[in-house]
């Protein structure tokens, strides 16, 4: 079930918070539980046993680890835990993959389904166990806590990625307020219009110019570049926005995931605002335990290279998915190799056009499967030979003109600092609800007109 759908925000979330606030409060926990396995059997029942042998699984190897004094009986039930979930993993969303890299995809006459949200719920579990065997949180001895926390719905399927002692305290008292509920309320709608309103017509004007007969041009395929960049961030963004949003409503506090991404001026300071929950997974349970850079500058490079391999190969099964990884890999060695004193004297607004430039140039490679389909794509970006802009890329161009260009304005900060200058005028303490309404509004009619409308971090 997608936030962005009908059922769910006219029957499902009503549903759900109307039973939610009328259970006493020592039932609201497994409320939710119920409520979360209902979202995610919506559409695909049969991976509801999948998702509760790994909950159940991690919830009693999490305990056997924590009554454990033994170093060598905890070793092994972290090892069986890895094997676990990572082999779950593994099998669902990779075997495909393997297979046709080593010349036998004919062995599977289809590719296996891949449940939803098994990166997002693989990564978080596993965070658990690793930080009970580490000591640094207790164990849940608990089975529907647990639970409630690995299947809770609002960002159980695209994130972000939620370590358990963030939510231990949060599911057993929490508070619920109507501020707390208003707010939830807001940036839930807000997610929303950036998902319906911004993030699927940059989808459409970014699949009909890379889908030109004649090409889009030079300056098209730069332009297309820029809408799947700003697709891709208002649609997770947006569904970050939404997750926050919903965990509010029944009174969790939710890590922020993005911070104004596109305003950054380096990629190190990129991957400081993208997707925040992921780098910090993959820097604590990843770079850190191989050594992070204590061990030299050759080992910081291969635990660099490892990191950011296994960081494209979690976005996909794919090897355009492991090229973008390695991209970054690369990019963020040579700014590591020229030195963030060096390159602070460039000034600030070259160093923000050079890293954008570089970000479209990777988000190039992650939406191209098709390697003959991304050379042709990348040669058009640098090569005069389709001219510098089709008819048709024009027209395409003109269309979405007004649109880009608001898109643009909403996701750098600036609009957010004004609005946040003047929040306790009379004027937007009104207009805050009156805007949210208008989302909904707008949102609500993007959803019953456009046929368009996927998630892109639902196949993660």
């Amino acid at each position: 079930m997608s936030f962005a759908s009908l059922v769910f925000l006219f029957f499902f979330l009503p549903v759900v918070l109307v039973g939610y606030y009328r259970f006493p409060r020592r039932w609201r926990n497994p409320f939710l539980l119920a409520a979360n396995l209902v979202f995610y059997g919506w559409g695909e029942p049969w991976f509801l046993p999948v998702i509760l042998l790994t909950a159940l699984a991690n919830w009693q190897i999490g305990r056997l680890i924590a009554r454990s004094a033994e170093p060598r009986v905890r070793r092994f039930w972290l090892g069986a835990a890895l094997v676990l979930d990572f082999g779950l993993l593994a099998v669902f969303k990779y075997t495909a993959f393997v297979l046709d890299s080593i010349g036998l995809g004919r062995l599977l006459a289809s590719p296996l389904p891949l449940p939803l949200g098994i990166s997002f719920y693989t990564f978080q579990v596993v965070s658990y166990v690793v930080d009970v065997y580490r000591n640094s949180a207790p164990a849940e001895h608990r089975f529907v806590p647990f639970a409630t926390y690995m299947t809770f719905f609002p960002q159980l399927i695209a994130g972000p990625i939620v370590r358990y002692d963030e939510l231990q305290g949060q599911l057993a008292a929490r508070e619920e307020t109507w501020q707390k509920i208003a707010n939830g309320f807001c940036l839930l709608l807000v997610g929303l219009g950036k998902k319906m309103l911004l993030a699927n017509p940059m989808g459409q004007l970014w699949d009909g110019l890379r889908t030109l007969p004649d090409g889009p041009g030079l300056v098209g395929a730069w332009l297309g570049a820029a809408a799947f960049t700003l697709q891709i961030y208002f649609d997770f963004s947006g569904y970050s926005d939404m997750a926050r949003g919903l965990g509010a409503l029944f009174g969790f506090e939710i890590p922020v995931n993005f911070r104004y991404p596109y305003a950054a001026c380096s990629i190190k300071d990129f991957w400081r605002r993208w997707h925040i929950t992921l780098s910090r997974w993959f820097r604590d349970y990843g770079y850190i335990p191989l050594g992070g850079s204590r061990r030299g500058a050759a080992r910081t490079v291969v635990n660099l290279f490892v990191v950011w391999a296994l960081t494209g190969l979690w976005h996909g099964a794919a090897w355009n998915y492991v090229l973008w990884g390695l991209y970054y890999f690369a990019l963020l060695l040579i700014e590591r190799q020229l030195g963030e004193e060096r390159l602070a004297r460039l000034p600030r607004a070259l160093r923000h056009i050079l890293t954008m430039a570089l970000v479209m140039l990777g988000w190039v490679l992650f939406a191209i499967e098709d390697f003959g389909a991304l050379g042709a794509y990348l040669r058009t970006m640098f090569s005069l030979s389709g001219g510098l802009l089709s008819r048709q890329a024009a027209v395409w161009a003109l269309s979405y003109l007004p649109l880009l260009v608001v898109a643009i304005l909403v996701c750098l900060p600036a609009a957010a600092r004004l609005v946040q200058a003047r929040e306790h005028t009379r004027l937007v303490r009104w207009g805050a609800p009156v805007c949210c309404l208008l989302l909904l509004a707008a949102s609500t009619a993007a959803l019953v007109a456009q046929s368009y409308n996927p998630f892109l971090y639902f196949r993660f």
